[in-house]
């Protein structure tokens, strides 16, 4: 178990070598996760993923250490509601590592994420889950996470995809 008072929550720099490594391992942790998808990142995405995120300006990183090891990730991208003409900021991936989970790492993460928005004058906050993944769709319930849907008749939002 960790001690929660060691855990620091930062925002990731891009050109801080040990900010760019845990990107890149906590990464690859959460796609070797059957949660991630079961295969690990690709060569090219190892090489290329923390020059690419930083290329970008709509892209937030959020990182947990105990000490100097990476034990938690959130990766969060800028996009646009127009129905209230004002951004919102998606989380995209977060990742808490095996041995460190269910120790409010993850909230800490989300917290922080949260200011991140209301810095960005962001009206929400979004993500997707798998349906089967309990433990973080409990965890994002706790955090004010829900399904949403515009009318009631037509029933909750749902996330699709076209591989491109």
């Amino acid at each position: 178990m960790l001690d929660d008072n060691k855990i620091e929550i930062l925002r990731a720099d891009f050109n801080n070598k040990l900010h760019a490594d845990a990107i890149v391992a906590l990464m690859s942790q959460y796609a070797l996760d059957p949660m991630g998808g079961g295969h690990d990142l690709s060569e090219y995405v190892k090489k290329n993923l923390v020059d690419m995120l930083s290329k970008r300006q709509d892209v937030s990183v959020v990182l947990a250490f105990a000490g100097k090891q990476p034990v938690g990730l959130l990766t969060a991208i800028e996009g646009f509601l127009t129905f209230q003409c004002k951004p919102l900021l998606n989380i995209h991936d977060m990742i808490v590592k095996a041995d460190a989970r269910g120790q409010g790492i993850g909230s800490r993460l989300l917290r922080e994420a949260e200011l991140i928005a209301q810095e960005k004058a962001c009206c929400k906050l979004t993500l997707e889950v798998l349906s089967g993944n309990g433990p973080a769709k409990a965890a994002y319930a706790r955090f004010g996470f829900s399904s949403y849907q515009l009318d009631p008749q037509m029933g909750e939002a749902m996330f699709w995809e076209k591989r491109l």
